[in-house]
């Protein structure tokens, strides 16, 4: 049996977290592990990252279908993880259209842009609104908050990093453990048995 997971991680390519997702990766992919992985910077097929004019609430809309289709989210936390704030760049939130403006998805050195949102609606009681100043990290956690999943938080370290941890997880510093061990050789791998019995299958 196998579980479709979300994958929130900060993947900035020089100090980002990216090792850990690649493990993560690895144990859905191969035939020993039993999990099937959403990671989040390769969502599905027609992704509206894909689109020259995707904004930060598109993105969002999509992490929260992406979230609420998922059984559990995994967070992992590094040492920048507190600071990283992109996707925080919209103030659509209580303002007009026209006096509101963002910068598309990977298009910073492109400058902002007007935005394109003409009239807004509720989100729900099972979504996190779209339009927000959240970072994605921060959007993703919220949403799995409201949505009630399993959340599950790996420090990208070999031990309890509870320094790092955003103020956004305040409370949740009970259930954050390191991702990596030693093991029988001393060489530095991924706890999975920690994460099987996390995901509940044990």
């Amino acid at each position: 049996m196998s579980k479709q997971v979300y994958i929130s991680a900060d993947y900035a390519t020089d100090s980002g977290d990216r090792d850990v997702v690649d493990v993560l990766q690895t144990w859905g992919s191969d035939n020993y592990h039993r999990v099937d992985f959403i990671d989040m910077s390769q969502v599905s097929s027609g992704s509206v990252s894909n689109d020259p004019d995707c904004r930060p609430c598109d993105l969002k809309s999509e992490f929260n279908r992406q979230i609420n289709a998922s059984s559990a989210v995994i967070f992992v936390v590094g040492d920048k993880t507190a600071s990283r704030t992109a996707g925080s760049s919209c103030n659509r939130n209580g303002s007009t259209q026209a006096a509101s403006s963002c910068t598309p998805y990977k298009q910073n050195t492109n400058g902002k842009k007007s935005c394109k949102v003409q009239s807004t609606v509720g989100a729900g009681s099972d979504n996190v609104g779209s339009i927000n100043s959240y970072s994605y990290l921060r959007h993703e956690f919220e949403q799995a908050k409201k949505a009630k999943k399993t959340i599950i938080i790996v420090y990208n370290s070999l031990r309890i990093e509870s320094a790092w941890l955003p103020s956004y997880m305040n409370g949740y510093e009970g259930i954050a453990r390191p991702f990596w061990k030693k093991n029988a050789y001393g060489n530095k791998v991924g706890d999975y048995d920690s994460l099987k019995r996390e995901l509940g299958f044990e």
